[in-house]
Formats: C-alpha cells, sequence, structure tokens
C-alpha cells in the first residue's frame, strides 16, 4: 500500500491481567487517529482462565503451547469480532482490517524472546477480515525490549494536551509513557500492576481481583516488606526496560493477612510508579492512568500520594480507558500495513524505528 487512506481498524487485546479480552473500532491513516469507535470486554471463564495460567507455566518450561488453548482463544476472539459488529449493526466488509494482539505466555527480551499466543491466519478464516497479528517479535529480535507497544498511540491521541504529561497504563504489568512539550517519547515498564494484587486476592479470598481496592483499604501497609520489594534491582535499572508477569511474585507478602497482603502489594505498584519519576527528563504536569488499575480506588490513592502532580482517569480527557489498548493495536495494525514504526528506540530500545506485524488474509 502507497496511499494513506484513512481505514477502519478492529484492535483485540487479552492482557497479562488475564481476565478478559477487549475489542475496539478505531478510524486512522497509522497518524492520526479519527473517530473512536464502539467497543466491547468479554470476560474469560474460570476455567478458561486456568488455561491461560497454565500455558505461562508451560511457556516457562520452555514447553510449546497447547494447539488446543491456542484455537480456543483465537476462535474466542473471532466471537468476539461478530459480537462487536453484530451488535453495533455493522458488517465484516465495514472493517479493513483486525489487530490481534493475542496473548502473552513469556517474555523475555535480553534472550531476544516474546510469545504471544493465538492464530492469525486462523482468526482471517474466522471473521472473513484481513488480520495483523505477531507485533512484538520484530522489535526483539532487533534488539528491543518488545514493550511498551502503545506509545505512539498514546501520543496521536494526546495531541492537544498540555505536556509533559505521563500515561500510566495498569493492567497486569504498569508501564508509563511520557510525553514531552516536543512530542518526543519515552516509555517503559514501570513494575507490577494489577497482577501481584489480583493473584494475592485470587489466594487468599478467592475473589479474582481487589474490586475497588476495598480489601486494601482494610489492611496497612508493611513498610518492610514493601521497602524490601523496592530494592528489586528492577527499578535501578534505566530505560528501556520491560517485565515478564513472572518476574515477580505474590509470595513476597506471604505471611500477612489478606488486608495487609493486598495494601502492601499496591504500595508496590505505586511506589514503583514514583521510582519510574527519575527516569524520566522532567516531572509530567499530569498522569493519566488507563487499564484495570484505575477502578482501585486505593492504588489510585496511593498514586496520588506519591507522584507530585495529579492523577487522574484516562476518561478526565474523554478517552476509554478499558479499551485503549485494544485501540492501539487498531492503530498499530494500520501502521503495520503501512510499513510505520511501531517501536522506536525510545519507547523499547530498538537500535532504529521499526516496524512489524504478519498479515493473515482470509
Amino acid at each position: 500500500m502507497t496511499e494513506r487512506r484513512t481505514l477502519t481498524a478492529l484492535g483485540l487485546m487479552s492482557g497479562t491481567s488475564m481476565d478478559g479480552m477487549d475489542a475496539a473500532i478505531v478510524r486512522t491513516d497509522g497518524e492520526r487517529v479519527g473517530d473512536l469507535g464502539p467497543a466491547a470486554t468479554s470476560v474469560y471463564d474460570t476455567a478458561f482462565h486456568l488455561r491461560l495460567q497454565g500455558e505461562l507455566l508451560r511457556a516457562y518450561l520452555d514447553n510449546e503451547p497447547k494447539a488446543e488453548t491456542v484455537r480456543d482463544l483465537t476462535l474466542r476472539h473471532a466471537e468476539a469480532v461478530r459480537r462487536l459488529l453484530d451488535d453495533h449493526g455493522l458488517a465484516t466488509s465495514d472493517v479493513d482490517v483486525i489487530g490481534f494482539h493475542g496473548h502473552t505466555v513469556l517474555h523475555r527480551p535480553g534472550n531476544q524472546l516474546t510469545r504471544q499466543i493465538g492464530d492469525g491466519a486462523l482468526l482471517a478464516r474466522a471473521t472473513g477480515i484481513p488480520v495483523v497479528s505477531d507485533f512484538r517479535s520484530r522489535d526483539v529480535a532487533a534488539g528491543g525490549q518488545g514493550a511498551p507497544f502503545a506509545p505512539l498511540f498514546h501520543a496521536a491521541l494526546a495531541t492537544d494536551l498540555e505536556k509533559p504529561l505521563a500515561v500510566l497504563n495498569i493492567g497486569g504489568i504498569a508501564n508509563v509513557t511520557w510525553i514531552g512539550e516536543d512530542g518526543s517519547l519515552i516509555a517503559f515498564d514501570t513494575g507490577p500492576g494489577n497482577a501481584l494484587i489480583d493473584d494475592w486476592t485470587r489466594r487468599t479470598t478467592r475473589r479474582p481481583m481487589d474490586e475497588g481496592g476495598r480489601l486494601a483499604a482494610r489492611g496497612q501497609v508493611d513498610a518492610l516488606v514493601l521497602a524490601t520489594l523496592l530494592r528489586h534491582p528492577y527499578f535501578r535499572l534505566p530505560p528501556p526496560k520491560s517485565l515478564d508477569r513472572s518476574d515477580f511474585h505474590r509470595d513476597a507478602v506471604k505471611g500477612l493477612s489478606p488486608a495487609d497482603g493486598a495494601a502492601t502489594l499496591t504500595g508496590l505498584t505505586a511506589g514503583a510508579v514514583a521510582r519510574a519519576v527519575e527516569f524520566l527528563p522532567t516531572p509530567p504536569r499530569r498522569w493519566l492512568v488507563c487499564g484495570g488499575g484505575r477502578h482501585n480506588a486505593s492504588l489510585m490513592a496511593a498514586l496520588d500520594q506519591a507522584l507530585e502532580a495529579p492523577v487522574d482517569s484516562v476518561e478526565s480527557v474523554g478517552w476509554r480507558g478499558d479499551v485503549l489498548e485494544a485501540q492501539a493495536f487498531a492503530f498499530l495494525a494500520v501502521r503495520s500495513l503501512y510499513g510505520l514504526p511501531l517501536s522506536l528506540p525510545s519507547t523499547t530500545g530498538v537500535p532504529e524505528p521499526t516496524t512489524g506485524g504478519v498479515l493473515h488474509r482470509p
């Protein structure tokens, strides 16, 4: 493709929290964001959540993913596409491309390895729509961190906002995009996001997450445990840097009460973000928070206390925080079609601006 016309793209994201998948439609030419269309979230049932957890273990043990899980994950995404289109009176012909992230089961950029499960070719056949998948591999193969991958989309959305600005995405892992007054970008994973809090809550209360941060609100931060956690060598590494979900473990708060453990892990997520500020050229004038973490009132309060700038959810500027990453991969799919970079030296540490993605036609 040479003509940069505006396309309708549908992005799909299954995040490290493993709670479900998001689907979102974006109109874009790969540089400017036009209309942000309808979006929806599908929740994974408990049995499938456990299957995804099993895939993390298989990947950690260097085993291939189960073909049945890859197929089922892909077909669940195909159903999410059909449901979104049907609910809004759209036909498959109304969508030019799908950006299919898949589900990350292993991320070891130091070994030039990142693995997202999902079958792009099967998704294209199942939906009848061209699919771009495998967004991160080329970046990692070139020496990049392979994450974060949403900064270019954040910058496109934030064109008219006051800067320097930080966009903080709190999924299973938390990452920040810093946007300078001149449009320059810096991005990296700050540390754990919701993953440890979710795992701890599930283990100690049998609830899937600390909904609203209510469990943490009943507890007290164990200052000694938190200080020990914040001495992790990751926090001293300068960016670019990224994390795998398994780099930190809930057992760090083993022995604490459910509420105190949740409060301490919430303090870890906020403290890690505060530590990240030292790697930014200038302090942000504002923090905009997206991802599931912004629904956690205890976490938002901890961030507000830890950061020396206003902390707001992205809804305060009209963005949709639950589906922002799905929108980002719609945007990146169009950039991939046009051969535009998906990552930059300042966002992933890749040696030069690098495109990526693999196109599958129906």
